[in-house]
């Protein structure tokens, strides 16, 4: 069983890496304002992709998903619960950054990102999931809805349990985070990838 002070500091080295708003800053300092201002409001690289930079979005997914892995393999040197409770605490503090008065993305490229470092090849399964989901729905919403909902079921078939355990709380988070997206493909209004609006 993981320690007190241990579980602190992956809390707050998660939460630390996690809050970094990637998005923000990376929109503003190539002077595209901020991004809160546009689209949805969130900070994440689907609300950035709206600014008509493909560069800075691709930098904000890779950079958002990097900062749960980063914050899992750091702490698990120390003990795989370690990380764990690192990597939920980085996926906690991208959707609720206590600088931007705990309103940030809908945490889907940490939720990957922290799947990469528990076990890689749940993270493969998940960009395959999502992969097969948008080619046949054309939803970028549904397929992170899909691939999160399949993936604590990947890491327990990986012979990680308790993993697996965390990672569902993590997508019953993101669904919430989703709820406004869900709502619009049950009424049928959900945006398509690549339409146009």
């Amino acid at each position: 069983m993981i320690s007190l002070p241990l579980a602190l500091l992956a809390l707050l080295i998660g939460y630390g890496l996690g809050s970094i708003p990637f998005g923000l800053l990376l929109t503003k300092a190539a002077g595209l304002g901020d991004v809160r201002a546009i689209g949805s409001g969130n900070i994440g690289a689907t609300n950035v992709l709206r600014t008509g930079r493909k560069d800075i979005a691709a930098a904000t997914l890779l950079l958002d998903a990097l900062k749960g892995t980063a914050a899992v393999l750091i702490m698990s040197r120390f003990s795989l619960e370690a990380g764990a409770l690192a990597g939920f605490a980085a996926f906690l503090g991208h959707i609720f950054p206590a600088w931007l008065k705990f309103k940030g993305g809908k945490g889907v490229a940490t939720f990957l990102g922290c799947l990469f470092g528990f076990a890689w090849p749940a993270g493969l399964a998940f960009m395959a999931i999502w992969l097969a989901t948008a080619f046949l729905s054309k939803y970028s919403s549904l397929s992170a809805l899909v691939a999160s909902a399949l993936s604590p079921v990947v890491l327990w078939l990986l012979g990680l349990p308790g993993h697996a355990d965390l990672l569902a709380v993590m997508a019953a988070i993101l669904w919430v985070k989703h709820r406004e997206n869900i709502a619009r493909l049950r009424a049928g209004t959900e945006g398509r990838i690549g339409q146009k609006k």
